[in-house]
């Protein structure tokens, strides 16, 4: 069971646990559900499901210290003549060291098996000379139900969610197996109730999660595999290759990406809906957003508001930039002095967001980029609206919202190149070589056609690229394409399943030459 979309998974795992579901009784069904969950971790990573175990264990007691501490703190506040102003300082320290432990014992499990060799090499080059240590492994899905578990901790030490006294409901918050291996990434507040009410499998919620299920599956083997053919060696060997090349497979390389991604979420909400519970969305037409800004808005959602929750709002409010916001304030104007200072929080965003992704110079430099071209943007926008005003341009005129788009649509196939590059100075290399490099020949001299995929590939990639563009629209109205599919009755319905299935039996990329996509996103 590598992948989501295996025939283990899909021909057995995934129907078997609906079944094991459906017949145990209503108030056991969570158990079910968090067995299936720890066969499947346990299927993926082995032994290493004990760090899963451990994270729910920290979150659990953490959440139960603090959730003391609250209730402490307001019998004190209610005591008569109690200093008030006194109690709350104590009481907020007391639990702000134990956030900071249970904050500090997940992410250092984190650390410890995803980055130490990467800290190594960086120590070594430094010249440090640390001791090598022995690798453990990672479990599958850590950098995401880290996440998950500190935004459970600090939501209980906001006073946001209470403290869950059952260990079990966290553990299956943790580890249900439809979003452990890429997210997204759920808030407590949002899923864990729902994980545990155990609502009955509907013939509605059969169709919507099953078909979103044959949706993932189609992104997967119609564009994900194909691609790889090309995308992979080409970042594998990218001398061999000139500049055009190259800034095709960059292309090619983000919408691989998008239906890998895209594809395992629409597995995990739409098995999350069979189970009657709704997870939240990770992506909302990412294609169609208009600066680089908005594109993070539309692009991994979950991953992105949890960075402006736990990372931008706290650096933000915090003690040293509030001075820092006041400083530039007076010394740069109050256009420009905001914007100086802010850029700390956006920093911290951006590098957490590159690291997150991996221990690797390109996570980092992917990161910085982001946050350059963000920050800038914010400074320059209101100049750009401001001259767009004295030369009577709309900013909503059609030839310069499709200057926006084609902008944003560069800067965002830059970024995935230093992305999939296999190092900071790798990444750097292959984007100088798209300027330097660039053969508009290639396109014409069958060179494209030589890199791994022949026109009939290119053709199915197309065609699938202009159905996910009206797919995108529809939903970018606020419509549901499944929805209007449910309403019209059981013979749309079925005719859809059997498009979809028909779809991916017949252009699917795999067999012999193709090499299914590992989960490209569970890595991080």
């Amino acid at each position: 069971m590598t992948s989501y979309f295996s025939p283990a998974v899909l021909g057995l795992f995934a129907p078997l646990s609906v079944i094991a579901y459906q017949l145990f009784p209503r108030r056991a069904r969570w158990a079910a559900l968090l067995g299936a969950s720890l066969v499947f971790f346990w299927a993926l990573s082995g032994r290493l499901v004990v760090f899963v175990l451990a994270s729910a264990a920290i979150v659990w007691v953490g959440g139960m210290a603090l959730g003391a501490l609250a209730r402490s703190r307001d019998r004190a506040l209610a005591a008569e003549g109690a200093e008030r102003r006194r109690v709350r300082r104590t009481y907020q320290r007391r639990m702000r060291a134990v956030l900071a432990v249970g904050v500090l014992l997940n992410v250092g499990i984190l650390v410890a098996l995803k980055y130490l060799g990467f800290l190594g090499s960086v120590a070594e080059g430094l010249g440090l000379g640390l001791p090598s240590l022995p690798s453990i492994g990672v479990p599958i899905g850590i950098s995401f139900y880290t996440l998950q578990a500190v935004s459970y901790l600090t939501d209980v030490y906001r006073g946001v969610v209470p403290a869950d006294a059952n260990p079990a409901r966290l553990a299956l918050f943790l580890t249900f197996f439809p979003q452990v291996m890429e997210g997204p990434i759920a808030r407590y507040s949002q899923t864990a109730q729902a994980l545990w009410s155990g609502r009955p499998v509907t013939a509605r919620g059969l169709f919507l999660g099953g078909t979103r299920v044959l949706w993932g599956l189609s992104k997967y083997l119609l564009v994900a595999n194909r691609l790889n053919s090309f995308v992979k060696p080409v970042f594998a060997d990218p001398a061999s290759y000139d500049g055009s090349v190259i800034a095709v497979a960059a292309v090619l390389y983000t919408m691989q990406l998008y239906c890998d991604f895209s594809g395992t979420i629409d597995f995990a909400v739409g098995m999350a809906r069979v189970f009657g519970v709704e997870e939240p969305e990770n992506f909302r037409q990412p294609f169609l957003s208009r600066t680089a800004s908005e594109f993070w808005q539309r692009w991994h959602v979950t991953l992105g508001s949890w960075l402006k929750d736990y990372v931008f709002y706290p650096v933000s409010l915090s003690r040293p930039v509030k001075h820092l916001t006041g400083a530039a304030r007076r010394a740069l104007g109050v256009r420009v002095g905001p914007a100086v200072a802010s850029g700390v929080a956006l920093l911290c965003v951006w590098v957490a967001n590159g690291l997150w992704h991996g221990a690797g110079t390109q996570y980092l430099l992917f990161g910085l980029y982001y946050f350059v071209i963000i920050w800038l943007g914010g400074i320059v926008a209101p100049l750009s609206e401001g001259a767009l005003a004295r030369v009577g341009v709309s900013r909503d005129a059609l030839p310069w919202r499709a200057f926006q788009h084609v902008r944003t649509l560069l800067v965002v196939f830059a970024g995935e190149l230093l992305f999939r590059a296999s190092g900071a100075r790798q990444g750097i290399s292959m984007l100088l070589r798209t300027v330097t490099d660039f053969s508009p020949a290639s396109f014409v001299d069958g060179t494209m056609l030589g890199v791994g995929m022949d026109l009939h590939d290119f053709a199915v990639v197309g065609a699938f690229a202009v159905l996910l563009l009206v797919v995108g629209l529809v939903r970018e109205r606020g419509s549901s394409p499944l929805e209007r599919v449910w309403e019209r009755g059981p013979a749309a319905r079925l005719a859809i399943v059997t498009a979809l299935v028909v779809m991916a039996v017949v252009f699917g990329a795999y067999g012999v030459g193709y090499v299914p996509v590992d989960p490209m996103y569970a890595q991080f």
